[in-house]
């Protein structure tokens, strides 16, 4: 049984990891509250755009190279966002098992899967299981870093990637923020651009543009400019998801060790004082007896 002054040197560790866990929890919430307004602004733009696209390609019938979908896709490349530092819970072990998953279920149905990590937990997580995936790339410093411009070379690359027949299908894999308390991996298919998701009818059950309406310039290049806005825009948010959700994540964590934190300092607490109880008692029957043996 561990000494009086070991327990007490336990209580005073266990205080100042929990001072740490509670500064670690403020400034997460901090960051949090920054990252959720930012998906606020976001998340209306990214969804309002595509419904844009599929309004013109609805009405005046424009195809594209990033609208074209294959019937049999063989090459996918998979976008795995998780985050650089840890102490956030399950927020990477989900997105990274989930991607773990999917690679050995289909690394034999197609002809090619590659992965692109953004953060460093997903490229240590498939090293160290040694799964034989070599990633394409890896991006770091998603949260301190991110921004539109980020997200915008990010998704320039992978626009090159799908345009050059490198990959038929490209799928994005995050957590996405729900609230402070829960977060959910979602698979996004980001090429090519599904336009069956949105819906290119009001509520009056009119197509969004006049069938007759002349554009200029032409709808083609419209169309064109918007679904590079659009997917710098989706990658910019998904990003955005991502770090909010593991802000969200972090401070969920520390707050759930300051609380066990807590638990344990009352826990060492008591058995210090029954400890302290124990000895004093005990000094005071060697006391007596010693009284006594000298009266005898």
């Amino acid at each position: 049984m561990p000494s009086l002054k070991d327990i007490r040197i336990q209580i005073q560790s266990t205080k100042n990891t929990q001072q740490i866990t509670r500064a670690m929890k403020m400034v997460s919430a901090a960051k949090l509250k920054r990252a959720q307004d930012n998906i606020v602004n976001v998340r209306p733009y990214a969804h309002r755009i595509l419904n844009v696209i599929a309004d013109i390609a609805a009405t005046r019938r424009v195809e594209h190279p990033l609208l074209s979908a294959s019937q049999n896709p063989q090459k996918i490349l998979l976008v795995v966002l998780t985050s650089d530092r840890g102490l956030c819970g399950g927020f990477n072990n989900n997105i990274s098992r989930f991607a773990e998953g999917f690679y050995k279920n289909n690394k034999n149905q197609f002809e090619k899967l590659d992965f692109l990590f953004v953060g460093k937990k997903a490229r240590d997580y498939f090293r160290a299981r040694n799964l034989g995936v070599e990633p394409i790339g890896v991006i770091l410093n998603l949260a301190k870093d991110v921004s539109y411009g980020m997200a915008a070379k990010v998704a320039d690359q992978l626009m090159k990637y799908f345009l050059e027949g490198h990959y038929d299908e490209i799928r994005l894999v995050y957590n996405e923020f729900k609230s402070a308390m829960s977060q959910e991996v979602i698979v996004e298919k980001l090429l090519p651009v599904d336009l069956t998701k949105t819906s290119t009818e009001h509520k009056d059950g009119e197509l969004g543009f006049a069938k007759d309406m002349i554009f200029e310039p032409k709808p083609e290049l419209i169309i064109e400019e918007l679904l590079e806005k659009h997917f710098s825009g989706q990658v910019y948010r998904a990003m955005s998801e991502s770090v909010a959700a593991e802000h969200a994540a972090r401070m969920t964590a520390m707050e759930n060790a300051t609380k066990n934190a807590e638990e344990m300092i009352r826990s060492l607490t008591l058995t210090s004082n029954k400890l302290r109880q124990a000895s004093i008692t005990t000094e005071l029957i060697e006391i007596c007896s010693g009284a006594e043996a000298l009266k005898g």
